[in-house]
């Protein structure tokens, strides 16, 4: 990666205070704490993509809300360029010009009752791209040619748009402000499988064209070996393996990895065996003692149940994992 990240988290964490229903505070009970994100730090270069994956429920969004602002992080750092934005008075005008964010549903994410053309055109007049009407109105018709609309579609409302359309116009937005860093919270997952392989081109082309950097939530592990440079594996608000996209793919080492990637169909008709993922996700408000996956894991042990373990380099991956670290599993 370059010497200075485009982005740098560094022990990350949101803890929510849960509240407590009349009657049972009345009985004594106490609030609870609900570790939505609890200690993640990673980097991105310029024009790369990290990829955070994990099953729902993980914390993954959530990250991707804390660095977008919309949560207030109960701990850890977030610099942009080496700038600290952790506190939200440090997010100057230019800084949130550079950080943008395309969300799960279009449908949910545009304003109903607005043109389009006035959509996209929102933040080209908030961060001064143009202001003149004639240069925002040439503005948006560039950015909607730019993500294969045409002009004629700023007139439009957004319900005249089917799905992948509308997630057009969610990107053409998301690139009003020329930003450098892009947040795509599960940008595909509620489109068609076709037209989820046409968003993708799309954004991948995108950051070709314009070297932008891509901070990539998703659930689905063949979406995410299309888009990424890196990934992280996330597992109860925590990271259990970061590596490169490759390497993830080709030698997973955690057991958590090990088992998602079970998951991804085989186009080759091998009739292997495979292991399905094993019980559910441990509720974040109550998690298990020592290693979050320990109830799911097929190489637990007594430590595993009793420590929690470490984020450690082994062979340029980082993985959280006794087993691993005690080489008492081989990689596959």
């Amino acid at each position: 990666m370059p010497d200075t990240p485009l982005l740098k988290v560094d022990d990350l964490a949101v803890h929510f205070r849960l509240p407590v229903p009349l009657a049972e505070r009345a009985m004594g009970k106490k609030p609870t704490t609900l570790k939505a994100v609890d200690g993640v730090s990673f980097e991105i270069g310029k024009g790369l993509t990290l990829s955070v994956v994990g099953e729902s429920g993980c914390g993954k969004s959530t990250v991707a809300r804390l660095i977008a602002g919309l949560f207030r992080p109960t701990r850890g750092d977030i610099t942009i360029d080496g700038a600290n934005v952790t506190a939200s008075k440090n997010r100057t005008r230019a800084i949130r010009r550079r950080l943008t964010m395309i969300f799960q549903d279009p449908q949910a994410s545009l304003n109903p009752r607005w043109r389009v053309h006035d959509i996209i055109a929102e933040p080209v007049k908030a961060f001064g791209i143009a202001r003149d009407k004639g240069d925002i109105k040439r503005e948006v018709d560039k950015l909607l040619e730019q993500v294969g609309l045409s002009s004629a579609d700023g007139e439009k409302y957004p319900h005249e748009f089917s799905g992948g359309q509308r997630q057009r116009i969610s990107i053409a937005r998301a690139l009003a402000s020329k930003p450098d860093l892009i947040l795509c919270d599960e940008p595909t997952s509620a489109l068609d499988v076709s037209v989820q392989a046409q968003i993708l081109n799309l954004m991948r082309d995108l950051q070709d064209d314009l070297g932008l950097t891509y901070l990539f939530i998703s659930h689905d592990l063949a979406v995410v070996h299309h888009m990424s440079d890196r990934v992280a594996v996330m597992y109860l608000g925590r990271f259990v393996e970061v590596t490169e996209a490759p390497t993830l793919f080709s030698t997973p080492r955690h057991p958590y990895t090990q088992l998602l990637l079970e998951t991804i169909p085989d186009l080759t008709m091998a009739n292997r065996d495979r292991e399905p993922v094993a019980g559910e996700v441990p509720s974040p408000i109550n998690p298990p003692s020592g290693c979050a996956f320990h109830p799911r894991c097929p190489h637990v042990n007594d430590r595993c149940r009793t420590e929690r373990p470490k984020l450690l380099s082994i062979n340029k991956t980082a993985v959280a994992c006794h087993a691993v670290e005690e080489s008492r599993i081989p990689s596959v």
